[in-house]
């Protein structure tokens, strides 16, 4: 989450790396996961043990009790636990974070994931959100006047402020182009004020069976209850692609945006560091202190269209673009059968909790597992940075939990005669 008001910076190639593999390894226990490879999914028990809630320690911002949101059972798009499962015999490679899915865009197979249910903060990517909201409810055309409260929100901004005049498309732009709050609280203000974004936002994760999210401010900024989790970033990235002008605004490089006051108009830039990839669909990356790094992404390829999501991700020694470049390309070549299904909008009512897959009828009654809890708002003062900035801030050790003694012993079951091997890759990544 970068940018000030001005013409964005230049853009450095993202180049591909090669992980070292014992450093890619360390990583990975870094993050509080032994993976467990496996050609079949892990027998798992619902949600994530131990992470009902995001770690510790809280942001400050969260100074109200909020009670988590409930965990379905069985979990959403039949996918649970808190280890490492894969479709195929090849794992994926190493990554550096707390929770990652890998799924396929349109047949909603998932196809790599590590801790998918495992609820996390999502920083800036909760924007997405938004957008879907801006995009059902406001008029692109409908002018907006800057506020000082605008130009004075905490984090990274557009370059809004009073005096100024903007479309709601040019918000929309400022909010997933450069991730500003300020255009995110202009926004929220066009909806009716906070308590009603926050509101329409949740109304709208259940809508698409995003059942770990909740927003607890409309920017992405800490605050009580707030909530996500892997899986649901790809949802909201999936739906967010499936509206034409977010898909388009997703992959615009810049557009003139209007000054305030003395302040002249100026380029606003797109910081989304897969930007110019081929195949490169759209994506949003964020960071706060207690979230540390996120990143959801989407690309196509040879008629395949992926998505990734990574959350509580560190960018060293590996930025988290290519972090997020490398599981994709290993999701081209994976098997299009997944380990389970990004559900459909609507479905999560049905009896086994898994949703419906693209292309099949949906099951007749159920109820919405979702809490209707209201997150208050708040605002995050914590340094905000672009992906790959500088930190000094270590790795949070509570951003995983250890995998539970019953999905290492499900995972050896369902790899019966094929026990050696696992045997051997665990042994090799510890």
């Amino acid at each position: 989450m970068t940018t000030p008001a001005g013409p964005g910076s230049p853009r450095r190639p993202a180049a591909r790396l090669l992980v070292p593999v014992v450093v890619a390894l360390a990583l990975a226990g870094a993050a509080g996961t032994a993976p467990v490879a496996s050609a079949a999914p892990v027998a798992v028990t619902a949600g994530c043990p131990g992470q009902e809630v995001p770690p510790g320690p809280p942001a400050r911002e969260e100074t109200v009790p909020v009670p988590p949101l409930p965990v379905p059972s069985p979990p959403v798009g039949r996918l649970g636990g808190c280890g490492d499962t894969h479709a195929g015999p090849v794992p994926p490679p190493p990554v550096g974070v707390a929770s990652y899915v890998v799924a396929d865009l349109d047949s909603g197979a998932v196809l790599a994931a590590r801790a998918p249910h495992a609820r996390q903060r999502p920083a800036s990517t909760i924007k997405l959100l938004l957008a879907l909201v801006v995009d059902e409810r406001l008029p692109m055309d409908r002018v907006v006047a800057g506020t000082a409260d605008d130009a004075n929100v905490d984090g990274s901004r557009a370059g809004i402020g009073p005096g100024g005049r903007y479309t709601v498309d040019q918000l929309l732009h400022g909010l997933l182009l450069s991730s500003g709050n300020d255009a995110a609280n202009a926004l929220a203000r066009e909806l009716g004020g906070v308590p009603a974004t926050l509101a329409a936002m949740r109304d709208e994760a259940r809508r698409l069976g995003a059942l770990d999210t909740r927003p607890a401010t409309p920017a992405g900024l800490d605050g009580p209850g707030m909530s996500a989790s892997a899986y649901d970033l790809g949802l909201l990235l999936r739906a967010a692609l499936e509206r034409p002008r977010i898909a388009a605004a997703l992959t615009t490089r810049s557009i003139p945006f209007p000054g305030f006051a003395d302040k002249p108009g100026f380029l606003l830039g797109n910081d989304d560091r897969l930007l110019g990839a081929p195949g490169f669909l759209g994506g949003k990356n964020g960071f706060t202190d207690a979230a540390r790094h996120t990143f959801v992404g989407a690309m196509e390829r040879d008629g395949r269209r992926l998505v990734v999501a990574l959350v509580r991700g560190e960018p060293r020694p590996v930025l988290m673009v290519d972090q997020a470049r490398a599981l994709l390309d290993w999701g081209f070549g994976a098997p299009a059968t997944g380990i389970g299904t990004l559900v459909e909008p609507g479905t999560t009512g049905s009896a086994d909790g898994s949703g419906t897959p693209r292309g099949a009828a949906a099951p007749a009654g159920g109820a919405d597992g979702a809490d209707g809890a209201t997150g208050s708002g708040g605002a995050d003062g914590a340094t905000r940075s672009a992906d790959g900035a500088t930190s000094t801030d270590a790795p949070d050790p509570a951003g995983a939990a250890p995998i539970p003694a019953a999905v290492l012993v499900g995972g050896v079951a369902a790899l019966a005669g094929v026990g050696a091997l696992v045997a051997a890759r665990l042994r090799r990544r510890r």
